[in-house]
This record gives structure tokens, sequence and C-alpha cells, in this order.
């Protein structure tokens, strides 16, 4: 059995790899993050109380993805009444946006939205699962490798504003901090005490409401008093897809990427395709599938990222067989003769990713966002609190988002955990690792390591990730695929039970996407 610490090697590979007499286990695009979720695991708490402690350990971590100012999408599994949900906390849009508002931001979700979820399935106290990001943000925390580089990307943007110099600049006020320097935050700290000690309500409508509303217009923004009252988390029905004894529950939109995917899975489960697919036709039904999934996005996506089609009915099998009436095995279909055409559509890439579950077989997987990195990149005035960008606009919203659970409801058991980011390559490169370890023999981290393949549809390119087999290369050449090399496809969090949770010799594997992808950790608890 091993240890629930990691070693160092363990940690420089991103995983702990396969585990018995698994308890629980945690995956993440940012270390500290999982390892705050591996420690409360240990300490007895469930999957919701460990996803709660991760979540506001990566707001003050990972504050470019996951402030308190921001929001996101979760698939929640509960072991006990053995359902699977979507638990929607997006950064909304405020009811009305003033035209003197410079930059305009969106009403906060997560706060809410880790509340509901402990709310209804935590065990520990609320305090235990806030109190260690209270102490990262009062005391400081090493810059991690994920974060310094979302640092670096806007680097001369932060050192433009006073507020976000002061946190994330180096005390030269030349450059923004670096990987292993401390950043202290001792504004959100005393947000986060107060959430500690009261919950959320004083934050949407206590004490800290008014303040807040007049930090928010300080920096450019502009929120009332009944956004932040009104602003309620939504539990939503999952797209499910039952494929052999088991069910894929996708996160239902607006998290739109959950829609993307659950029809992908449903196309590859079509008829058995991808399982029954020789190795090198696998990487050209992924292909052929995303692109289709993304042309018929164009037809459901809303603005804001809803489907005007029922949800149940994206994931279909009537739905899968019409869009794979054009499939050949042996040609590339080009996008310009779909009908419908794929649209294009600027996507926000930037968002952030987890999965958590515990030896009784609930599991937590999440996508988080401000929208765009850093969201405005301003703070709400002496709160320490990131802002989430005006969910609308070029490239800016959560359509990204869309976590994945599978489960078998006959024998009350979970199998499998994935959340990604990366943008418009979330959702693909999420259902390559799931396919890969689902539906063909391949282990966690066979899946994992493989080199993905993404078609958006627009443009009609099918891009590969350096490193990918020159055969495979050849063999969609040779089905008329237009072909180009990219260093990394999206970020992928993963958990794999293969006799499914609960089990009492339960054998798991966990992994989080390393470089060239990520700079993530997967840790088990035990």
């Amino acid at each position: 059995m091993l240890s629930a610490c990691a070693s160092e090697e363990e940690t420089q590979r991103g995983t702990i790899g396969f585990v018995e007499g698994f308890i629980g286990g945690v995956a993440a695009d940012e270390p500290r993050a999982a390892l705050i979720g591996r420690d409360v695991l240990s300490a007895g708490g469930n999957a919701a109380d460990a996803a709660t402690a991760v979540y506001f350990a990566l707001s003050v971590t990972m504050p470019s993805s996951a402030s308190l100012g921001g929001g996101g999408v979760c698939v929640v599994r509960d072991a006990y009444d053995q359902t699977t949900r979507t638990l929607d906390f997006l950064a909304r849009a405020p009811r009305q946006v003033p035209k003197g508002a410079s930059r305009p931001s969106a009403v906060p979700g997560n706060p809410r939205g880790f509340f509901a979820l402990h709310s209804k399935f935590g065990r520990l106290r609320w305090e235990e699962l806030v109190g260690p990001a209270e102490s990262l943000a009062r005391f400081g925390s090493p810059v991690s490798r994920a974060f310094a580089s979302d640092l670096a990307q806007v680097e001369r943007a932060l050192l433009a504003e006073a507020p976000s110099r002061r946190i994330f600049g180096h005390s030269s006020g030349k450059r923004v901090l670096r990987e292993g320097e401390t950043m202290t935050q001792i504004e959100l700290a005393a947000v986060l005490g107060r959430l500690r000690r009261d919950g959320p309500g004083a934050f949407y409508g206590g004490t800290m409401t008014r303040n807040f509303i007049e930090a928010v217009a300080d920096a450019g923004g502009a929120l009332t008093a009944e956004d932040l009252r009104a602003y309620r988390p939504v539990w939503r029905d999952t797209i499910a897809v039952p494929f052999g004894h088991l069910t894929a529950h996708f996160a239902s939109p607006p998290g739109a990427a959950g829609g993307v995917a659950a029809e992908m899975w449903s196309m590859l489960n079509n008829d058995g395709r991808f399982e029954d697919a020789a190795e090198d036709e696998r990487p050209h039904l992924l292909s052929e599938t995303a692109m289709r999934a993304f042309a018929d996005r164009g037809q459901w996506v809303q603005p804001d990222g809803s489907s005007s089609v029922p949800p149940a009915d994206l994931a279909s099998e009537d739905r899968a067989e019409r869009l794979m009436a054009s499939y050949r095995a042996d040609r590339h279909l080009p996008a310009a003769q779909m009908n419908p055409a794929p649209l294009e559509r600027l996507e926000n890439p930037y968002a952030t990713s987890f999965v958590v579950f515990d030896r009784f077989g609930s599991g937590v997987a999440c996508a988080l966002t401000m929208n765009n990195l850093f969201g405005t990149g301003r703070f709400a005035t002496g709160t320490g609190v990131l802002l989430a960008a005006y969910p609308a606009g070029a490239g800016r919203g959560p359509t990204s988002l869309g976590p994945m659970i599978v489960v078998n409801d006959t024998v009350e058991r979970m199998y499998f955990a994935a959340a990604s980011s990366g943008g418009v390559a979330a959702p693909t490169s999420m259902v390559n690792v799931a396919a890969r370890t689902l539906l063909t023999e391949s282990s966690l981290e066979a899946a994992m390591q493989a080199k993905r393949v993404h078609h958006e549809g627009v443009p009609d390119i099918t891009f590969f990730e350096q490193g990918f087999d020159d055969a495979a290369q050849k063999a969609l050449l040779k089905r008329g695929h237009r072909l180009a090399r990219t260093p990394a496809l999206g970020r992928v969090n993963a958990a794999h039970c293969v006799r499914g949770i609960p089990e009492r010799y339960a054998k798991c594997s966990i992994w989080a996407d390393i470089r060239p992808r990520g700079y993530g950790l997967a840790v088990s608890a035990d």
C-alpha cells in the first residue's frame, strides 16, 4: 500500500500511480490544493469535504482561474442516495451593466456553489475546510509552477495595476513573482476568515455585501445588492449516456463542453465503434466525432452556453446515429460538406479543474473559470478578490466546462471521474482519455500519456500533440485529414477504479497532466 505522502519522483510525474487499499484521492492542476484535499480525506472527510477544501485552496493558490469572484460546474456522485447530478455555480452576468462600468464583472458563484455542495453532502465542519485556505493567504505560500505560468502570460498587464502589482509582483516592482517565491494575501485572508466564521451568507446578503459592491464599483465593475442576494447555485440532471453495464454522466449546459463530450461519447459507443475499431482507426474516430459534435453544438448552444435542445436528447441514440450517418472508416468528411457546417466560435481557454473521490464511492469532478485569465484583471478594492469577467463577448464565458463521472447504478459503484480545461480542446482531451481507459484495455496511465487528437470543425484541421506516432499520422493523412502539430491539447485530471468503489480491495489509479500539458499533482489518502 502506498502512503499518503507523494515522493519527489511522484510529484514530478504528477501521479502516485496504482494504489491498493484505497480510501480516496485527489487530482488537480495546482499541487498544493491537491495536498490539502488529500489531508481532508485522511482526516475522515468525504469527497464533498475534500472538494470544498480543494476549491478554497485554489482560490488562494490559483486565483487566475479560481478566485472567489469566479464560478464553475461540478458533476457530483453521492454514494448514499446513489444520485449523480450537475451543480452549476457559474459566474453569471448581473441584471444590468451601467454604461460607466469600464470593466464589467460577473456575479461571483464559487463561495455559494461550494457551500451548496458541502451543506448537502459534507461531513466535516465548514470551518475546517475553509481554514487551510485562510492560513495560506494570511501566512503566505510558495508560488507553484502552475500559477507562475499564468502570471508570466499577463505580466505586463498585472504590473500596470497597483493592487495586482502589490500582490502578484516581486518587491522590486519590475516583474511578477516566480515559482517558489512567497505570495501573501492579507486582504483575501480577512474575507476567507469571514466566510469561515459566517458562511457565504455574509458575502451575498450580509454585512460584507455593501462594502463588496462599492469595491467592485471602484474596480470598474457594477453589481447590485439584488445581484448578490438573488444568486443561487442550480442542481441539474446530468446528460446520462449508458454504455454496456455503465453510465457516463456529463455536466449539462450551460457548461456546454459537457454536451460536446456527451455527444462524442454517444457516437464513439454507437454500435461499439471505438471498442471494435483497429488501433489506426481510433484517432480518426476521435477526430471525426469531435468535428461532428462541434458542428452540432453550433445548432443548439445559446449565447450563455445553455441548450435549445433538452440536454437529455443531446446524447440520444437517434442523434448519434444521425450524426454518424456520414461516417466512413477510411475517409475524413470535409467539414464544408457537413450539413449543417461547423461554425467558428471564439472560446475562453482559461480554466482549471480537479477530481476527488472517496472510499465510499462518492466523487466530485469540477471545472472552474474566471471567464478570462485573471478575470477582469482587477481586484474588488480592499478585499483581495479578483473579479470574473462579464461572461459575454469575444471568447469569454463558461462554454469549455464539462466534467464527467462514470457509474454502475445496478451494483452502486463509481468507476471513473474526469475533468478538463484548455478551452475548445477541453472536452476532446477528456474524451481521448476516457475512451482509451473505458472502451479499450488501456490503463489510465497509458491513456493519460497517449498523444491526443482534436478537431473543432473550423478550421478543418486535425490537431495532434507533438510526439504523435508517425504511423498514426500517416493513417490520418491517408484518410484525407489535414494535420497540424501542437505542443499540448487540454489538461485532464482523472481517476479510475478498475472494479469500482466501494470495493473491499479497491484498485484505483489517479493521474494529473504534467508538462508539457500542465503542472498538476495526483495524490491518494490512506
